[in-house]
């Protein structure tokens, strides 16, 4: 079944997830609203987005060395409230996400972080690589989105695949979070060191 844009706009409507969120819901159930909302919800992601516009003023910075004593990460982790910011729930988030950080080596929290001129770039080297294809311009600006949402896979932190449970992003581990502890929960920054710069 073909997914449109007008189903993954409506399920946005209903549910207030994100679009790439929507779509694979969609992808996932065939293309089925009913089963797509069902989803969302197991994924805790519709309760997550509607906590996305609340500040988060509290939180914890979180600092993790790898065993081998050869990797560590610093990260700030935001919530509403100092009552969740002593949470364990809240704690082991900060933790998991650390681990990420370590084992993953993002370069940036969102795609939104990455600087403009790296995004021109990207497309640019990946338009050279179609240059000769012969393909149409339009083929070619979806081969070019493709392209950029697996490079947003490979280096920014809440769209990589969750390496305690590959079958979710980190964005969705953060609203299954959220969905449990009921506050909106932001991952504001980190910095990853490496011996010898690795």
């Amino acid at each position: 079944m073909q997914v449109t844009a007008n189903m993954v706009k409506e399920l946005r409507d209903k549910t207030g997830a994100g679009m790439m969120d929507c779509k694979k819901a969609l992808v996932e159930t065939s293309g089925e609203m009913e089963k797509a909302i069902e989803y969302l919800r197991k994924k805790g992601i519709s309760a997550a987005e509607g906590k996305a516009h609340r500040a988060t003023n509290e939180g914890v910075i979180h600092a993790y060395i790898h065993s081998n004593h050869k990797v560590g990460v610093l990260v700030e982790v935001n919530c509403e409230s100092d009552f969740v910011a002593r949470n364990e729930n809240f704690h082991e988030l900060a933790h998991n996400i650390a681990m990420q950080i370590a084992a993953a080596k993002p370069l940036w929290v969102k795609p939104e972080d990455v600087p403009n001129e790296i995004l021109e770039k990207e497309k640019e080297i990946y338009r050279a690589q179609m240059a000769d294809s012969g393909k149409p311009e339009n083929v070619i600006d979806k081969i070019v989105e493709g392209k950029l949402n697996k490079f947003f896979k490979e280096t920014c932190l809440l769209d990589q695949e969750y390496i305690k449970d590959t079958g979710m992003s980190v964005r969705e581990y953060v609203s299954s979070v959220i969905a449990i502890i009921g506050e909106n929960i932001q991952v504001e920054r980190f910095v990853r060191y490496a011996l010898g710069g690795e």
